[in-house]
């Protein structure tokens, strides 16, 4: 454990609620393997207050901040800077200090495409099912879009979400790289090959543990792998269905993981191991289930 003494840098959360979070865990491990000097606390702040917590961190000299829910998009304007995939996206959840204020970063997307690798699933030149339409399959479909997906199909209980998302990410592409179906048209999907498919909504999620945005064995049969964003519980209703039909089923746990080491790296300029990595990741999982 880090020594606190006058060198001691601060980092932390800002979000509503944060007394669940598993971020301190994350980062105080990091600090703690690699002899930075840095403790991370979670800072609860309260609707309407969002920009004088941003003002006061940078007034406090605290080195680094994540941002959760439901502040991801409504902390722009208070950055002195963004970067180009944050900006994209819409949505920053890393603050970075610089000399006039926070820079802002998205490390979620580049999380969940770290933790698809370890896990060894890619996204070039793979047809993508994506479910869901709100600002996570937002982001999801431009990180899947810009690291070479062949084609994203949006699956949504209603279009217009969904269509808003792929007239974007078409735009940004240059080519029409996504396309909308309502949730029961899957079934007009091609059936001679399989899918990677990316459960982007808050269906499953604790404490509904027992649904899932399409429950027919027929979808999950078109499957070769699964990836559901949520983690907790790790293992939803989605990837139940996964394997029960003999696909790969992965859980965002690891997303959430890396989306913090990224974090990590941008504040201390340090490379994390996948080695290290991997033990945070199991003093994760201790704490989840304490």
């Amino acid at each position: 454990m880090v020594e606190i003494n006058g060198n001691t840098y601060t980092c932390g959360l800002i979000g509503n609620p944060v007394e669940h979070t598993m971020s301190p865990v994350i980062h105080n491990n990091l600090a703690s393997a690699t002899g930075e000097n840095i403790v991370y606390v979670p800072f609860h702040v309260e609707t309407g207050r969002l920009e004088a917590a941003v003002k006061g961190a940078f007034g406090l000299n605290i080195l680094g901040m994540n941002v959760t829910v439901p502040y991801k998009s409504d902390v722009i304007p208070f950055l002195s800077d963004i970067d180009p995939l944050a900006q994209r996206i819409g949505a920053v959840n890393t603050l970075v200090r610089t000399e006039n204020g926070y820079k802002g970063y998205n490390t979620d997307m580049p999380g969940l495409l770290r933790a698809m690798k370890h896990d060894g699933v890619s996204v070039e030149g793979e047809q993508i099912i994506l479910l869901g339409a709100g600002g996570v399959a937002r982001a999801v479909a431009m990180l899947l879009a810009d690291n070479g997906a062949e084609k994203i199909i949006i699956l949504n209980r209603t279009t217009e979400k969904a269509q808003k998302i792929a007239d974007e990410v078409n735009e940004y592409t240059g080519k029409e790289i996504v396309e909308v179906k309502k949730l029961d048209e899957y079934k007009s999907l091609a059936s001679d090959r399989k899918y990677l498919a990316v459960q982007a909504t808050s269906v499953g999620m604790y404490p509904n543990v027992d649904e899932a945005v399409i429950e027919e064995d027929e979808f999950y049969n078109m499957i070769h792998t699964g990836y559901d964003l949520i983690f907790n519980p790790l293992e939803t209703k989605f990837i139940k269905l996964c394997r029960k039909n003999g696909a790969n089923g992965f859980h965002g746990y690891r997303m959430l993981l890396y989306q913090g080491v990224i974090a990590y790296e941008l504040w201390t300029g340090d490379s994390v191991s996948d080695e290290l990595a991997e033990q945070v990741y199991e003093k994760m999982l201790v704490a989840m289930n304490a």
